[in-house]
């Protein structure tokens, strides 16, 4: 199908080149429209004006935003544009709810919607090696496999509209957890003297080992925190987590935990960085200790909320 790709920000891009790669991508579209054009310039490819414009020449449209309003504002522009029977993949992560709704709105024009959220990293889009879960219709996923694949190694339908979405909470839940346990195990070890290359290089290949600990641990080390996934973004997703769990009169302690982190890190301005810079916070927890300091000492030595 002639694919169009909305949302060239720092997975977007990359998962754009893969559809290229695969000589599926028509066309791109960006709010910030010198992104578009420069990489349509690169890859040979339209960069249209404007979502409809966009539209009126893909039968299938990738989507990869950052907020639910923004998902529901495309999917308004998409659809009077898009051919009947096209198809609509939001590799965004927003709630349930909004991916049922932009579903709803495109029905009404014989489009169909499929909502695909990844997990990987800025390492899996670079690498079509993201982990994508669909909810919509069996016929509708059968349709955009071929799209899935050429961005993600893993791609798994999950049942109706929504249930990607709730799959992709699930997994901000436990990336919550993780790089929380990561961060306070990496304070223990500097606090302990410990060389911290040899650690990661070590406990990586250990039981406790997980992605973001191989991946994100050596930001820590490095006391460096480029943007893989930004704090303010994870703070978003888990809120919207908070809000699925709320309907249930359920309360999840990891998630209050972390938005309470992660409130104190956008207040001192480091929103933009990467959720590994939670260890920042806990550096703090050893302020007091004897260790005799090792390697790993970018932290800002405030404590723990």
């Amino acid at each position: 199908m002639r694919t169009g790709f909305i949302g060239l920000g720092a997975m977007g891009m990359h998962m754009a080149r893969n559809l290229h790669r695969a000589g599926l991508l028509r066309a791109v579209w960006n709010r910030t429209g010198a992104k578009a054009q420069t990489l349509a310039a690169e890859l040979g490819v339209v960069a249209a004006v404007n979502p409809g414009e966009l539209a009126a020449q893909c039968d299938a449209v990738v989507m990869c935003v950052s907020a639910d309003a923004d998902v529901i504002e495309v999917v308004n522009a998409l659809a009077p544009r898009l051919p009947r029977g096209a198809l609509v993949i939001d590799c965004s992560t927003v709630s349930a709810a909004t991916a049922r709704e932009a579903a709803r709105l495109l029905a009404g024009h014989g489009v169909e919607f499929l909502d695909c959220p990844v997990s990987g990293g800025v390492e899996g889009a670079r690498d079509a090696q993201l982990a994508i879960m669909a909810g919509g219709s069996e016929a509708a996923f059968a349709r955009a496999t071929p799209i899935l694949q050429a961005m993600g190694r893993a791609v798994t339908h999950f049942g109706p509209s929504g249930s990607g979405q709730a799959a992709k909470a699930t997994n901000q839940i436990m990336c919550a957890g993780i790089i929380e346990a990561v961060a306070e195990a990496m304070s223990f070890a500097h606090a302990q003297g410990l060389p911290l290359d040899k650690l990661i290089d070590t406990l990586g290949k250990g039981a406790g080992s997980s992605w973001y600990f191989v991946h994100r641990a050596p930001n820590m080390m490095r006391g460096s925190y480029p943007a893989g996934f930004r704090v303010r973004l994870h703070a978003k997703d888990l809120s919207i987590c908070r809000e699925m769990a709320a309907r249930f009169g359920a309360t999840l302690p990891v998630v209050e935990r972390m938005l309470g982190e992660y409130a104190e890190l956008i207040a001192e301005g480091y929103g933009d960085e990467d959720i590994s810079a939670t260890y920042r916070l806990k550096t703090g927890l050893f302020r007091q200790g004897g260790g005799s300091g090792g390697e790993g000492t970018g932290a800002t030595g405030r404590g723990s909320a």
